[in-house]
């Protein structure tokens, strides 16, 4: 981990919705943060899982796409500078005497924070791993849940799994560099653009790749290494399929992860809160959006947004105890709208 911590006001987890318009409630009231997230992008499920997907109830806006909404929120708090610190999941939390704390992220930075804000949605997306025994001992050097490098593929005989756009991309990128390329899935149908299952289907007509559909049934092994793997066809027909790399690409799965390790409070793996300012069973750490739970909750985007109103106020008055709290709004407020980069309109 970093010598020096990264020192800030705050620790956002969570770049989804919740997550950014916390940035921006925090920003209002003159408090800087710092985002950490699991995933490559910012947006959490609305781009990770349904960026077109049609939203029909933020106020003001009769539909509003996922990823447009994420958009929005990103020009919302630019005035605020948050920096974000994305594909990082934050691994540790150590509250210090001082009564601020320590957060440590996979990569292997520390935040030295004065208050924590958990917006995690459902947790942190972590990829749904092949169902075959023996899978765990090779994953990260046989089977492979992401590409780091497209070079380490090219030449080598390749089992791509699932039917999404991140299967249907790597087949089409690593046809016409591999040895041999076999994409499994447990459908005729895909789930990809058109375009990438047309293309697909083109390979697959020239022979550059061999389809099967089925399911993995177990891996064939020699020396402690993966050499191929047995699938199951739909209609109980067995296949041998020779492969050297396995790419599995079934989608991410939401897990609580080390935030359920951190001596929170939990109820059916949801964190509980109080309802005056989110604030968690540990002082200094509060809990907005589908992550938390109290009587009453209801997760809806909308009830993620008003929490982290409330829990700014909360955090504001844990860091600066002394300091005097007042409503202010920002058609009326110079300090606000000097904040907001609007100041004298």
């Amino acid at each position: 981990m970093n010598a020096s911590p990264i020192v800030t006001e705050v620790v956002i987890i969570g770049a989804g919705p919740a997550g950014l318009f916390q940035v921006f409630e925090l920003g209002l009231l003159g408090i800087k943060a710092h985002l950490l997230d699991s995933l490559p992008n910012a947006g959490g499920q609305c781009t990770e899982l349904y960026p077109e997907k049609p939203i029909y109830d933020i106020p003001a806006l009769p539909v509003c796409g996922a990823q447009e909404l994420v958009d929005r929120l990103l020009e919302q708090i630019k005035p605020f500078g948050a920096e974000m610190h994305l594909g990082e999941e934050a691994l540790t939390l150590q509250k210090q005497d001082s009564g601020r704390f320590l957060v440590g992220t996979s990569g292997g930075k520390v935040f030295d924070a004065g208050a924590v804000i958990i917006a995690g949605g459902v947790g942190s997306f972590q990829p749904r791993h092949l169902g075959v025994d023996g899978a765990a001992d090779f994953s990260g050097r046989q089977i492979h849940y992401k590409v780091r490098n497209a070079a380490d593929f090219h030449g080598r005989h390749l089992a791509i799994f699932g039917g999404g756009d991140s299967a249907l991309d790597w087949t089409m990128e690593l046809a016409p560099k591999a040895k041999s390329l076999t994409l499994v899935h447990r459908r005729a149908e895909f789930r990809g653009a058109p375009a990438s299952v047309a293309r697909v289907r083109e390979l697959e007509a020239a022979g550059k790749v061999r389809f099967i559909e089925g399911v993995a049934e177990s891996l064939q092994t020699a020396d402690g290494r993966v050499t191929g793997v047995t699938v199951k066809g739909v209609d109980e027909s067995v296949h041998a399929v020779e492969a050297e790399q396995l790419l599995v690409f079934f989608g991410l799965a939401p897990k609580l992860g080390p935030i359920g390790e951190w001596g929170l409070e939990l109820d059916k793996r949801a964190i509980k809160v109080d309802t005056e300012q989110f604030q968690t069973n540990i002082p200094g750490v509060f809990a907005v959006g589908d992550i938390n739970t109290y009587p009453g909750k209801k997760k809806f985007i909308l009830s993620g947004f008003h929490e982290a109103a409330l829990a700014a106020f909360g955090v504001q008055k844990y860091i600066y105890p002394a300091k005097k709290q007042f409503l202010q709004y920002t058609t009326t407020s110079p300090a606000m709208q000097k904040r907001l980069g609007v100041s004298g309109s």
